[in-house]
């Protein structure tokens, strides 16, 4: 009996488990309570069979109707409740919250009234038809005992079977009687049982009435080999318990006094199936036996569940400590700890406010993109196109009031154009400033919501929130005025150095223009001596054939050996754009030929440049869409006399130097250089790369410039200044302003891309870093400043999240509770089970092999 209590006990702190995983309280006696079938006991059985009977010995008072006439003919649903205090012969009913104590001939006979109406009314079967008593007595284990009608009536069906035995871990008690032992091979009540259990987990064999089988041998073997486990081989490896007609036995001990009188019958039953089943096992005998063995299945049943809900109270626990970190303990009620509380906060929220913003967490990745993405795209599409055109410059200039007409000094026109362009990146710049504003005002409303402690005192948040706008809200001011002033700064002042290279360029073009109109003319002197000089000493035929075939000859060489060469680049890519090899480039410094190894990407229009072919990492990369391309003369080494005096020598060998320059004059081309001079190792590899090149320089608007090209205009860019495009001397004066203009936007570009860059870096200076720092100053100390009760006003806690901590500190004390003992009885449950494998298997190492058994049940 003490098991079953261990047991009962063990199934309550189940329940409270259960309904703690589905989100119930255990201690709210008004909530329904979650049904637990652990202590459930089903009784299956043929009419007749002895089920009652079974069911009244577990009891121990006759309550149930038993004999032909009480049999049973709907459920009966008995919840017993121990009550040691009670006498040996008291029975207390309860109903509802009345309780009446009433004998059990008095029970049993009401039973059978109702039992004998129900049949007489012809009322429908399931629950509707189910007789439910709640019962009291110091005899009975805390088991609910079910009743069902013998399952050879029409009245069951399965579905009644499985309303009460059926996806549960109800106790299956089959009762067979003793004389239908050599048959239970073919026990309906057995298939069902197996069906619900195919296990064997949940179900006990009872053979009841063996002393009406006393005197049949045959009988007696049977039911001894089934308590023997060596029945049939088909039947399920169920737990098998013998008993006698208790029905009586029990009425004979009540007419007795003492309060002992049950368990003196109890034994004696016992005793007498002793006697009658000689070789059956002696634990399985009797009342004490069928008790023991129940407990030994609800054990069974608790065993397979246990781990199951321990894990869940684990991953149960886990939650509700989380829950209860994120709503804090209780404040304390006094004023230092008041402030204390308030202080914590500002810190937690500090702790989220700077970790989205140094690791670009929740919205920080804006800032960077405004900066990389909006801001500079803004800058790119200010309307330059317009603001340079020819007519507007042109108007500009007119419209200024120099000193000079604007042909000869138009400087305060451009100065004033300069400052109508730069004017406009102040929209752009305000635009930013506003984004990185609003990116902050993000980033403080997700910290203070990503805060727990915030989240238990509304007016507390509300109050971070808006002390932390209002510090952003002057900083978004400040940067503003300070973006402001590096526009302005722009505009007042254009360097002189700018115009003064305007008239050097000037001159450095009519220079060149000079230059070349001298070598023309000195190239056409020089071609008019060489004719008079050969026309005044003639050579001999055979001179002059002997040197018209050497030439001939020579010239031939050069053509064979230019079209044997072949180019010794390298060429991959699905359309063959990109192309690497070898090149000299001249160095700025030493004026000397380094071998550098090239690849250019036609399709992304770049040439990147390593020292040696094997390594992974570019020195220096080439954005060709902005530059130009220009083949040069290479320079040679000063002749000496004797060679100067050779006018009529051989022709020079043709250059495989080419120099690569930037469209924008004050802008570099590689690193600090403003030109790169490249020289291909052959012939061959030149006309390939300056091809390539070429081709991708004049696709994005570039110009190139042959060796022979002189005069004449060229393709350039809105803002090409280099010198060697301007070899020809302007037509006119709208022509001298063009080229002007040209290089003033230029300046403006520059300026504008150094706008892009320090925009950015004032924005960081003026709002981002001083969130970080002065704002959150400015949090502590408003929150220092108020006063106790200012901040006890504002750190008035949620009601429901205080109703909620209180539900998760009830729950956490008993997840600890219920942990602690779900897991002493697993504890318990495997040492058992280990002890019962170990205690087996000596059994089967010493048992002796009995065959002749089995034959028992087929005679």
């Amino acid at each position: 009996m003490e098991a079953i209590e261990e047991l009962s006990e063990l199934s309550e702190s189940m329940r409270q488990a259960a309904s703690l995983l589905a989100d119930d309280d255990p201690s709210d006696d008004a909530a329904p309570r979650r049904p637990t079938t652990f202590l459930n006991a089903v009784a299956l059985g043929n009419v007749g069979a002895g089920k009652s009977a079974v069911l009244n010995s577990l009891i121990g008072h006759p309550v149930l109707p038993t004999g032909e006439n009480g049999a049973t003919r709907a459920p009966i649903v008995l919840d017993l409740q121990r009550e040691p205090g009670l006498s040996s012969k008291s029975i207390v009913l309860q109903i509802d919250s009345k309780s009446q104590q009433v004998s059990a001939s008095a029970l049993r006979h009401s039973l059978q009234d109702r039992l004998s109406k129900g049949a007489s009314g012809g009322s429908g079967r399931g629950r509707a038809d189910e007789i439910y008593l709640k019962l009291r007595t110091s005899t009975a284990p805390p088991l609910k005992l079910i009743d069902l009608p013998g399952i050879d009536q029409r009245a069951v069906d399965d579905s009644m079977i499985n309303e009460y035995a059926g996806h549960n871990d109800a106790i299956l008690l089959v009762v067979i009687p003793a004389m239908q032992a050599a048959d239970v091979a073919s026990s309906r009540a057995l298939r069902l049982a197996k069906d619900i259990d195919s296990d064997g987990t949940r179900t006990v064999g009872v053979i009841s009435k063996v002393d009406q089988a006393n005197g049949d041998a045959k009988t007696i073997a049977c039911v001894q080999a089934l308590l023997s486990n060596k029945g049939p081989k088909n039947l399920p490896d169920i737990e098998w318990v013998a008993l006698i007609g208790q029905s009586v036995a029990i009425a004979s001990a009540q007419s007795v006094g003492s309060e002992n009188s049950l368990e003196t019958a109890w034994r004696a039953e016992a005793e007498s199936l002793k006697n009658i089943l000689t070789s059956a096992p002696q634990n399985k005998l009797g009342r004490l036996a069928l008790v023991d063995t129940i407990a030994k299945q609800i054990r069974k049943r608790m065993k397979v569940r246990l781990p199951n809900l321990l894990s869940g109270l684990q991953g149960k626990s886990q939650m509700v400590q989380d829950e209860l970190a994120r709503l804090g303990e209780s404040m304390v009620q006094s004023p230092e700890g008041t402030r204390a509380v308030a202080l914590e906060l500002c810190r937690e929220f500090e702790d989220k406010f700077l970790a989205h913003i140094t690791s670009g967490e929740g919205s920080g990745w804006k800032i960077v993109a405004s900066f990389e993405g909006k801001f500079p795209d803004r800058i790119k599409q200010l309307p330059l196109d317009r603001h340079f055109d020819l007519n507007n410059v042109k108007r500009i200039v007119l419209e200024a009031d120099g000193y000079q007409p604007y042909l000869i000094s138009p400087e305060k026109g451009l100065r004033s154009l300069i400052k109508i362009v730069l004017e406009m990146a102040k929209e752009p710049s305000r635009l930013c400033v506003e984004e990185v504003h609003h990116v902050l005002l993000d980033i403080v409303n997700a910290s203070a919501n990503a805060t727990p402690g915030l989240g238990r005192y509304p007016p507390f948040k509300r109050e971070v929130v808006a002390i932390a706008s209002n510090a952003l809200e002057s900083f978004k001011n400040d940067s503003k005025k300070m973006v402001v002033a590096l526009v302005d700064m722009e505009r007042a002042f254009v360097p002189p150095q700018h115009f003064i290279r305007l008239v050097q360029r000037r001159m450095e073009r009519q220079r060149r223009e000079d230059e070349l109109k001298n070598r023309s003319s000195k190239k056409t002197q020089e071609a008019e001596q060489s004719t008079s000089k050969r026309a005044s000493s003639p050579q001999t035929d055979s001179e002059q054939g002997g040197g018209s075939l050497k030439s001939m000859k020579d010239k031939s060489g050069q053509q064979d050996k230019d079209a044997k060469e072949v180019s010794n680049l390298q060429v991959a890519g699905p359309a063959g754009e990109i192309t690497a090899g070898y090149l000299l480039k001249k160095s700025a410094k030493t004026n000397g030929w380094s071998k550098r190894w090239f690849v250019l990407n036609e399709k992304s229009g770049k040439l990147g440049y390593t020292k040696k072919q094997e390594e992974r990492h570019f020195r220096g990369v080439i954005t060709l869409e902005e530059c130009n391309l220009e083949e040069v003369e290479e320079e040679e080494p000063s002749k000496s006399s004797k060679d100067s005096k050779k006018a009529n020598g051989p022709e020079k060998t043709p250059s495989l130097v080419f120099k690569i320059t930037n469209r924008v004059a004050y802008k570099t081309v590689l690193k600090a250089h403003s030109a790169v001079v490249l020289k291909a190792e052959s012939m061959a590899d030149k006309v390939v790369w300056v091809n390539k090149i070429k081709a991708v320089i004049q696709s994005k608007g570039g110009s190139f410039k042959g060796p022979n090209t002189e005069g004449g205009s060229m393709r350039q860019s809105h803002s090409d200044g280099s010198l060697d495009t301007m070899a020809r001397r302007p037509a006119d004066p709208e022509e001298e302003l063009r080229w002007m203009s040209q290089e003033v936007r230029g300046y403006v570009e520059a300026v504008l891309n150094s706008l892009a860059a320090n925009v950015p870096k004032a924005i960081v200076l003026c709002q981002v870093e001083k969130a970080k720092e002065d704002m959150l100053n400015q949090l502590y100390s408003s929150i220092s400043g108020q006063s106790n009760a200012k901040i006890e006003e504002l750190l008035q806690e949620d009601h429901n999240a205080k109703r909620r901590r209180e539900k998760y500190q009830k729950q956490s004390s008993l997840l600890s509770k219920l942990t602690r003992q779900l897991s002493i009885h697993d504890n318990r449950a495997s040492v058992s089970s280990y002890s019962n494998d170990t205690s087996e298997a000596g059994k089967l190492s010493t048992a002796s092999a009995i065959n002749f058994l089995p034959l028992l049940f087929s005679l």
